[in-house]
């Protein structure tokens, strides 16, 4: 009797697990997966027109109203930010959903948000990312620079959506894209240098075709290291766009052009009326221009936002109230330990008075009950306790023993 063997390698079915057969042939099952890894990797899978990549149907699509009270459940207050997020994201699965032959075509309306640091802007594009049936990926704006220089080029975003997609181009095309630190590539001058700013306007002109729509030649490695590589064109008009920056020292450009307008008895009383502790709710997009964004971004950017600085009342329920909130964290934690932990109140409202005091938002207050907590997450572990309790005391303790370290060390 014959011996069956693979037609590729030339091992016998007794040398394989399995060996399939064809018509006047076999392929064992190392020579099959060699096979499937040289198709993906030539682009079969991944191309326009063929069999088997049609559009991926959506599932039910969250209303506005569901959005925002998804966010609501882990990001608290910034109404006015979700509310815009919500609604724009919703707008991008309806025009995803837009059939190709209608007679009006939906413009995608990309969102900048503006808000000092600590007040929630990557935590609403995390949060939403979990919601999302689309690609969803966050990049930093720090690391860009013009193409040619060290560093990343703009097409590396597109890279990453495509990883974040499993390399399936058609969801790549559908998906959302959050560019944090947005403000970190404003154009440093408007007076003529010597030296190129590779990492400021430089960037934000690359940065236009793909906010606004165009057909990208993405490398697959996520650099351009290997020239003899296949690029794919992936299409940008369905992406959508939402940018994030703390925009540091824009309040000085808003009360600026506030100031401006003041002529006549009447400007004077509406200028009592201005909120000189929040300037960023009056935030246009002239302000943006006049911090050093292009006017091109800014007009491929239409829905501007801000986020409201985080007051004590905010601080206080984000330490206890969101699902994922810090004190949850370190409840939790213990609780991996067999440790009930728990915190007074008194011990919680000196927490948010110290974070108010250095005005580093809901970041500071992170790092806050971090210092209150490492010698506990340090000595209790090991110790035969079941229970242990943050007091007021105890807190102050361990902030002042912690200053007191930071003030050495300098």
């Amino acid at each position: 009797m014959m011996r069956k063997s693979c037609s590729f390698c030339g091992r016998s079915d007794k040398e394989v697990k399995l060996l399939i057969t064809g018509i006047s042939g076999y392929i064992c099952e190392d020579c099959a997966m060699q096979a499937y890894q040289i198709a993906q990797e030539s682009g079969v899978f991944g191309k326009k027109g063929k069999k088997g990549t049609a559009a991926p149907k959506l599932k039910k699509v969250p209303k506005p109203r569901e959005i925002k009270e998804f966010l609501d459940q882990y990001v608290i207050g910034q109404d006015d930010a979700k509310r815009y997020l919500a609604v724009s994201v919703y707008n991008h699965y309806k025009r995803l959903q837009q059939p190709a032959d209608d007679g009006v075509e939906i413009e995608k309306s990309n969102i900048i948000m503006v808000g000092s640091t600590g007040t929630g802007k990557t935590l609403l594009a995390r949060t939403i990312a979990k919601l999302l049936d689309v690609p969803f990926t966050i990049v930093d704006a720090t690391v860009f620079t013009e193409a040619g220089y060290v560093g990343e080029d703009v097409e590396s975003i597109l890279s990453r959506l495509l990883q974040v997609a499993d390399y399936d181009q058609e969801a790549a095309e559908r998906g959302i894209v959050f560019i944090d630190e947005i403000d970190k590539i404003a154009r440093k001058s408007d007076n003529p240098s010597i030296t190129r700013d590779v990492s400021g306007e430089g960037v934000q002109q690359s940065l236009l075709k793909l906010l606004e729509g165009t057909v990208v030649n993405v490398p697959p490695q996520g650099g351009r290291k290997h020239p003899d590589q296949e690029y794919i064109h992936l299409d940008t008009r369905n992406i959508l766009f939402i940018c994030g920056g703390a925009f540091d020292g824009i309040e000085r450009k808003i009360a600026q052009r506030m100031n401006t307008h003041v002529v006549g008895y009447n400007s004077v009383q509406n200028v009592r009326n201005i909120d000189k502790e929040d300037l960023m709710k009056y935030i246009q997009p002239q302000d943006l221009k006049s911090f050093g964004l292009i006017p091109e971004i800014i007009g491929r950017l239409p829905v501007l936002t801000h986020l409201n600085p985080l007051d004590r009342h905010a601080l206080r329920s984000i330490l206890t109230e969101p699902k994922n909130s810090i004190v949850k964290q370190y409840v939790k934690l213990f609780e991996m330990d067999g440790i009930k932990l728990t915190f007074d109140d008194d011990a919680l409202d000196y927490m948010v008075d110290k974070a108010v005091e250095y005005k580093l938002g809901a970041r500071g207050l992170r790092s806050i009950v971090e210092n209150v907590m490492m010698d506990a997450m340090y000595e209790i572990p090991s110790k035969r306790v079941k229970t242990f309790k943050v007091t007021l005391d105890y807190t102050k303790d361990q902030l002042e023993k912690s200053m007191l370290q930071h003030r050495n060390s300098a």
